[in-house]
């Protein structure tokens, strides 16, 4: 089930949102958590019926895990810990990684070894992150173990970002599970932020999608240099559209049951630098390797040459967290490397454009290189990629013009969808107080609201290009 499906929008949410609002204020906080519970776990089994198993599996282990580190003294303590991230680590990579693994291990012993191909479970890199969150930060003693199994089963089920994130940590919500106060602005508040993302996921995500898959379509004699990067800017727009579209529905989501998520997307698109842009593009991710990997290495309190190493150690886990592909690694590691760069003195050269009005200077640096890294991200191989680069930096003419595949609603939406990506959030500063809960609901936004969610439930009765990128991660 998907946030964007007609079954969700129409049965499943109606109905949860009822049951919770009408009930909540007589069964209290601990009734509506059971009611969240059991919604969260039939939304898994829809369309994982089988892999909710393990899903609860990996719940009893790190509930387990987590009462083991409290309750352990000293090296027990270590121990556990280290028993905790192995199940974990073993659990994520036979799940993600065992196809990737024997696929090479084959081609290395000439075949004598079978390709072992497992279905992916939904959401298992998402849910898997947040249960070693918890158990690390009692380790860490950043948060009290949790006793009590359910409330660490809703915690690492919770519907609104158990498929696709944002990555929650424990330590952020724990209060909320016992304590949340759901007011009315945070009903108006959730209900705003899920408009906003089923539009940016309908309307924009989804019109890109068509658009760029066409073009990722055909043949390489047939691209022209200039079709490569309308090609690119198309899958740019429809992945931050798509992804950032979910978030803002999952935050969204949360609130509306009292819950309150951390941005995940802070306008990336407008970033001057690799750098930047990690701060900007999926935050929960970024944060987590940054708190439980880069950190725990030394960061950059150990000299310039370990912080360098670090950077791309955290960029290879980072890519090979999105996939078993030599091109997510790649992507990652082209990350890393831009950053480690940037951080050898390109950085200081940006910050002086910047500084002395040639910023525009570096947006367009960031705006290249982050089409090309998307290259990687988004083509089927590493080889394919290539030739898409080479493309992209060597003129060729292609059978089909560029000119023959834009046309007005193109051009329009293209503009649209980028000024909204950050530009006019920039221009305008008020818009941005949109995505804050303090900002109250007007009547222009109220009617603005009605107008998106009637096109969007429009668009989905006509149109079945609706899968969500990263539920594949």
């Amino acid at each position: 089930m998907v946030f964007s499906s007609m079954i969700f929008l129409w049965l499943f949410l109606p109905v949860v949102l009822l049951l919770y609002w009408l009930l909540e204020k007589r069964i209290g906080i601990k009734g509506g958590n059971v009611i969240l519970l059991i919604a969260s776990l039939f939304f898994y089994s829809w369309g994982e019926p089988v892999y909710i198993l393990l899903m609860l599996f990996s719940v009893c282990m790190n509930y387990g895990f987590a009462r083991w580190v409290a309750a352990a003294p000293g090296k027990g303590k270590r121990l556990a810990l280290f028993l905790a991230i192995a199940g974990n680590i073993l659990l994520l990579g036979f799940f993600k990684y065992a196809g990737f693994f024997t696929t090479y291990l084959s081609k290395l012993t000439g075949g004598a070894l079978a390709i072992v191909n497992i279905a992916l479970p939904l959401g298992i890199s998402f849910y898997t992150f947040q249960a070693m969150s918890y158990v690390i930060d009692v380790y860490r003693g950043e948060t009290k173990v949790q006793k009590n199994l359910f409330k660490v089963m809703l915690y690492i089920c919770l519907f609104p970002q158990l498929i696709a994130g944002p990555i929650v940590q424990y330590k952020d919500i724990e209060d909320q599970i016992d304590h949340r106060v759901l007011t009315t602005d945070k009903k108006l508040y959730g209900i705003r932020r899920f408009i906003f993302g089923l539009a940016k996921k309908v309307l924009l995500a989804n019109f890109f999608g068509i658009y760029a898959d066409k073009l990722f379509g055909m043949h390489a004699y047939q691209v022209s240099t200039g079709m490569e990067w309308l090609k690119m800017l198309l899958y740019a727009l429809q992945i931050y559209y798509d992804f950032s579209g979910y978030s803002d529905m999952a935050i969204g989501l949360g609130s509306m049951f009292g819950f309150s998520f951390k941005e995940n997307f802070n306008y990336p698109y407008v970033s001057t630098s690799a750098a930047e842009h990690w701060r900007r593009w999926h935050i929960s991710l970024g944060s987590w390797f940054r708190d439980y990997v880069y950190i725990p290495l030394g960061g950059s309190r150990k000299g310039l040459f370990r912080t360098c190493i670090n950077t791309l150690f955290v960029f290879l886990l980072t890519g090979f967290w999105h996939g078993a592909s030599l091109r997510f690694i790649i992507w990652g590691l082209f990350y890393g490397v831009l950053i480690v760069i940037e951080r050898l003195g390109f950085g200081r050269i940006l910050t002086w454009l910047k500084t002395h009005k040639l910023g525009f200077i570096t947006h367009i640096y960031y705006w290249i290189l982050m089409l090309v890294g998307w290259v990687f991200f988004r083509e089927e191989g590493v080889n394919t990629a290539l030739v898409t680069i080479k493309a992209m930096f060597r003129y060729q003419s292609g059978s089909i013009s560029v000119f023959n595949c834009l046309n007005a609603a193109i051009i329009i939406m293209l503009v649209i969808g980028i000024l909204l990506a950050g530009p006019l959030q920039y221009i305008f500063p008020k818009l941005q107080n949109l995505r804050k809960p303090e900002t109250p609901v007007r009547v222009p936004e109220f009617v603005l609201l009605m107008g998106l969610y009637f096109f969007s439930a429009v668009s989905l009765v006509s149109d079945s290009y609706n899968a969500f990128i990263y539920f594949r991660f």
